[in-house]
């Protein structure tokens, strides 16, 4: 149907512009807010440019929908459809951070079928890290097989963030990158156990690494425990969970008192 190979040198291309304007090697960088505490930077606007002339003229069937391209209607009679944030985690490329990278999903009917993210400053010597995954087949980092935490015991579990509220002081912090899909690859790769989120959240931010942390074995949910569908009309989830698989129904159960009242 696709040509992966076609489709991962498009994504690497995408973390290269990225890469060519990014600070934190000295280059100078426009940035704005869309809306107060929402960055954008030019940066994402040319990776998001480059990302919809490619990846539609590679499959022309899709439809399309992006954190920096205006919504239409038309993508919800596609079966296919690309979701993607150019670049995932604004706030720390425009810092000169390393916790960023590029996102692409291709989702059907609902499901993601595809998922990559690149963050090409993040062990740069092997030229970045390069997650993907394929539904079914499984997910893969740098060309190593993922296997996501195994984790059975909820207290003690490592969570990347920067504070925990006081009801989760038995949990572990480990270093965040501000972008939450690269937080999501953590579970994944098992450098993490446990991922949580109880605000409205976008399907471009989670589409391709809840298709990597589902491929390696994690739990991947909504706040409330329930699954995520993509290619919504109101494309906004409440709420996030990625865990291992162990600690999954205890998480729901802790969260739920707090799901249900920031939820309302």
């Amino acid at each position: 149907m696709i040509d992966r190979s076609k489709l991962e040198a498009i994504v690497r291309e995408a973390g290269r512009i990225a890469l060519a304007g990014w600070p934190g090697d000295g280059h100078e960088l426009e940035s704005w807010e869309k809306t107060p505490g929402s960055p954008v930077c030019t940066a994402d606007l040319a990776v998001d440019a480059f990302l919809k002339t490619e990846l539609t003229e590679l499959l022309p069937a899709a439809g399309w929908l992006s954190e920096e391209t205006a919504d239409t209607r038309e993508r919800q009679d596609r079966e296919l459809v690309w979701l993607v944030d150019p670049i995932d985690g604004t706030r720390d490329y425009i810092r000169g951070r390393s916790g960023w990278a590029v996102s692409v999903a291709l989702v059907n009917t609902r499901r993601p079928l595809l998922g990559y993210l690149y963050a090409p400053v993040r062990r740069r010597e092997e030229g970045g890290e390069f997650w993907s995954a394929e539904a079914g087949k499984g997910a893969w980092l740098n060309g190593t097989r993922l296997h996501a935490s195994r984790r059975e015991a909820l207290a003690g579990s490592r969570v990347p963030a920067q504070k925990l509220a006081p009801e989760d002081a038995d949990l572990t912090l480990v270093p965040q990158p501000n972008s939450i899909a690269l937080r999501m690859a953590m579970v994944a790769s098992g450098d993490a156990d446990l991922l949580a989120t109880l605000r409205w959240g976008y399907e471009w931010d989670i589409a391709a690494a809840g298709l990597i942390a589902r491929e390696a074995g994690a739990a991947v949910t909504d706040a409330f425990g329930k699954p995520l569908n993509y290619n919504k009309h109101d494309p906004r989830a409440f709420g996030l969970l990625v865990s291992s698989n162990g600690i999954h129904a205890a998480a729901v159960e802790r969260l739920a008192d707090r799901a249900a009242r920031y939820s309302a």
